[in-house]
């Protein structure tokens, strides 16, 4: 058994697109969009929604596995027994083939390059439900981007006489799907030519833990991947090497990769595919000469929460653990379905900045999603930042999340301090311009 299809919802949860369906009932479709649909309008808040929903109101076990894109919902239909981490690889390798084709993902986009979007469908995922294409580099040969439309539609105008038409052999069409698989490295293009030759590497850590209320680390753990944006000409070969290559554990490639080569001497021998790629993902391994496994959280927080009827009081006071500045640090607190408002006043350094925001920071309570929100866009290595208020709620006994959301970035920095040793091209005769960039980004649940 493998995905019985794909079907896209715009945010008032209509579909925009889905998959043809042809082997199942008419009523299949709609029995798993009137699912979600319901799932949703029952959900007391956003983002409490089971990624799995059961369906049954068919004789056989189904369920589908959505995703929220750009306002939207990607929903995979599956029945029987199948995994449904194959339904979430794919609407994930779906949704970052759409971001390679339009930038951007939106209704407007979608509907705007519906073509274009029922092709990728039909090449990615074949009549019997299993992926099938899913390279960029393979799938620009068989499905032409917009812009290559465009282009194609205005070369073969009718006003212009001598101009070889797509079935008379002109550019377009030899390089469209006849050149499609003609290379002999599945991943990458033959013939590619590049007037500056160069290849990017972004080395992206994420942290994800939880604090458990008396402030200790229950978990955390750093996940990594290396994101490559490769410009060559020819077919490259590469070989990247690491420093400290211990520090990377559970490791994942890109088919390009020699396995055996990383496995004897921890080195990156690669050819790369054209464009955009993920080279590796890995997790951090902390040294074992550490006492806990946990990766230190690299800021604290002090919650002090007073309850009391129909609402309740807080402080919450914010403060970093890094040299680094961290950016975009944002914190989210559930106040409860039933909270109707809420008041606060930030202050940083112990000077008050106002009851609304500042440069320091600034706070927001969304009615809708009964969610109170601080941002603090550039949070310094010293000093603290605090938010004091209070909210109100319409029942006498008031439910608040025990537990804050909150979400950072930190540019030019590593949780494991991995570095790259060097890079070396062979095969080739050209010199390149090679580049090595550091980010981080952490998810903490901090309870209180």
């Amino acid at each position: 058994m493998a995905i019985d299809g794909l079907i896209i919802l715009d945010p008032t949860g209509r579909p925009i697109i889905q998959s043809s369906y042809t082997t199942y009932p008419a009523a299949y479709p709609l029995l798993h969009i009137e699912a979600l649909n319901n799932a949703l309008a029952k959900a007391p808040r956003e983002g409490s929604v089971d990624p799995v929903i059961y369906v049954g109101e068919l004789s056989c076990s189904s369920a589908c596995c959505h995703v929220e894109v750009g306002g939207m919902r990607f929903l995979a239909t599956i029945s029987g027994d199948v995994d449904p981490l194959i339904a979430f690889a794919f609407l994930d390798a779906f949704t970052e083939i759409l971001q390679d084709y339009f930038g951007v993902v939106s209704v407007a986009t979608l509907k705007d390059n519906f073509d274009i979007v029922y092709q990728l469908l039909e090449e990615t995922l074949d009549s019997s439900g299993h992926p099938l294409t899913t390279s960029p580099n393979l799938l620009s040969d068989i499905v032409l981007s917009p812009s290559l439309i465009s282009k194609l539609l205005a070369s073969v105008s009718p006003a212009t006489p001598g101009v070889p038409s797509v079935r008379q052999g002109g550019s377009f069409g030899s390089n469209g799907a006849s050149g499609a698989f003609t290379s002999p490295i599945p991943w990458r293009k033959a013939g590619v030519r590049h007037n500056h030759n160069e290849i990017l590497f972004d080395v992206v850590e994420e942290m994800r833990g939880i604090v458990g209320k008396n402030g200790t680390t229950l978990v955390s753990n750093v996940f990594g991947k290396i994101e490559s944006n490769s410009k060559l000409s020819g077919t490259p070969d590469l070989t990247l090497t690491f420093t400290n290559p211990n520090v990377m554990t559970d490791c994942a490639f890109h088919p390009c990769v020699r396995l055996q080569k990383w496995t004897r001497n921890n080195a990156l021998s690669f050819v790369p595919p054209e464009g955009r790629f993920i080279l590796a993902d890995y997790q951090y391994r902390p040294p074992q000469s550490a006492v806990v496994s946990n990766v230190p959280i690299p800021l604290s927080l002090k919650a002090n929460m007073d309850m009391g009827e129909f609402g309740g009081t807080f402080a919450l006071t914010l403060t970093s653990r890094l040299i680094k500045v961290m950016e975009n640090l944002e914190l989210k607190f559930y106040l409860g379905e039933d909270a109707t408002s809420a008041q606060c006043t930030l202050s940083s350094a112990g000077s008050s900045v106002g009851s609304v925001g500042s440069a320091d920071g600034s706070w927001s309570f969304n009615s809708r999603t009964k969610t109170l929100q601080w941002e603090i866009l550039n949070m310094r290595s010293s000093g603290s930042w605090i938010l004091r208020g209070s909210w109100t709620s319409k029942i006498k006994a008031p439910r608040p999340a025990h537990a804050f959301q909150i979400r950072f970035e930190i540019p030019s920095y590593s949780f494991s301090s991995l570095k790259v040793d060097q890079l070396r091209l062979s095969s080739e005769t050209y010199k390149m311009y090679k580049g090595v960039r550091m980010r981080s980004k952490g998810s903490i649940e901090w309870r209180w």
